[in-house]
């Protein structure tokens, strides 16, 4: 190894040796195998596949309906009900409220029946509709009463 001037840090002239930095054998097949591997790594995703996910099948919904069906439902006495959608499954009567229930495959419909306000007369009429699918979920009112009217 050769000799050659180098200046020191307070600014004399020295010699200075060649000087090889030498790294051990197994830190050499360390770096070697981080390199290598380091590209790999970037193409991996975090935790994920590149299968589409599986999901658990959905009841099939009946189409929206416009508000049309809805109006046929509110303000109408149970005799109406009953021809637009059969016998009920459930007549609940609660003091002066009466409940009918309506079930379908596609869902099932609770009319609420309330005499008229005070001063009026006539007979019970719908005042408020609560709909589901027959397992408990969601569904629009007016096709779940589309739905019924269907049956």
């Amino acid at each position: 190894m050769g000799e050659q001037p180098c200046t020191a840090t307070d600014g004399r002239k020295r010699t200075c040796r060649n000087v090889r930095f030498v790294i051990p054998n197994d830190m050499r097949r360390h770096f070697l195998a981080l390199t290598l591997l380091a590209p790999l790594g970037a193409c991996m995703n975090a935790g994920t596949s590149s299968r589409p996910a599986r999901h658990a099948p959905v009841a099939v919904r009946p189409p929206p309906v416009t508000g049309l069906g809805i109006t046929q439902v509110m303000g109408v006495d149970a005799q109406r009900l009953v021809a637009l959608f059969g016998s009920p499954a459930l007549d609940v009567r609660e003091g002066p409220a009466r409940k009918l229930q309506f079930r379908g495959p596609a869902c099932v419909l609770d009319a609420y029946l309330y005499p008229p306000a005070a001063g009026k007369t006539g007979p019970a009429a719908v005042r408020w509709i609560d709909t589901r699918t027959p397992a408990g979920g969601d569904i629009d009112r007016a096709s779940c009463i589309a739905a019924l009217q269907r049956r």
